[in-house]
């Protein structure tokens, strides 16, 4: 008997250590998605995304996605068919504060058209035949979504608790990040922002200035603030780090 218990006594163990993690002590983007991965090859899964939940604006999915390991062409097939605001995803979410699990259908686009047949379909990933999801908020009241993908069946019970509980605390864990995006972003001035956002669209510096009417040596100092300001060791750096908080 005792043999058949301690598999699950060493899962049950294995899962307390992880919610042990405390929130404050996660302090960047790139740890949460090391947690991630942690959680999916627990669980069994392959695939992984966190995204802002629309909200009538007009946002590509692409730029929707906060945390994702999902295919690139999956990415670009829905920035390309407008799919995700009307998937199935979205509309079962928007209905319901559980957990929601499913197959293919969960991506494929739902709401007007469906009876005419005019639904679009998204290339198979065998893969990612499973998904599971849930509807989390920020504290102001944002809504995100958090799906787990792959080839393993719905998880029932304790586990399905375990896995809710495990998105929920790796999404406080990212909010963190999110308000020190926010605090980098006051501290930034919108000179420093423009250079950022104009160098990660391939401008040189003497471009920069020529298009900000200022001189390149300005431009110089703008970044070099920039970069201190967002603890990064040079402009690509900094331009990087940018992009991840979101501030360009």
């Amino acid at each position: 008997m005792k043999e058949t218990y301690e598999p699950a006594l060493q899962r049950e163990a294995d899962a307390d250590l992880f919610f042990d993690i405390d929130p404050a002590s996660v302090q960047t983007e790139y740890e949460i998605l090391q947690l991630m991965r942690r959680l999916v090859a627990r669980y069994g899964y392959a695939h992984f995304l966190i995204a802002r939940l629309p909200m009538g604006e007009e946002q590509r999915f692409s730029e929707r996605l906060v945390l994702s390991n999902w295919p690139a062409e999956l990415v670009r097939q829905y920035d390309a068919e407008q799919i995700f605001p009307a998937s199935v995803l979205v509309e079962r979410l928007r209905r319901t504060k559980l957990p929601v699990a499913g197959g293919p259908e969960l991506l494929q686009q739902a709401g007007r058209g469906m009876e005419r047949g005019a639904t679009r379909h998204l290339q198979p990933y065998p893969e990612m035949a499973r998904h599971f999801a849930v509807l989390l908020h920020t504290t102001s009241g944002e809504p995100f979504l958090a799906m787990l993908s792959g080839r393993r069946q719905e998880p029932i019970g304790g586990e399905r608790a375990m896995i809710y509980l495990a998105l929920i605390k790796l999404f406080e864990c990212l909010e963190r990040t999110f308000d020190a995006g926010q605090a980098t972003r006051e501290r930034l001035s919108s000179r420093e922002i423009e250079c950022l956002r104009w160098a990660a669209a391939g401008k040189s510096g003497d471009e920069i200035a020529i298009i900000l009417g200022i001189s390149a040596y300005t431009v110089a100092s703008y970044f070099k603030s920039a970069t201190r300001k967002l603890d990064a060791v040079n402009r690509v750096q900094a331009i990087a780090r940018a992009l991840r908080m979101k501030l360009i």
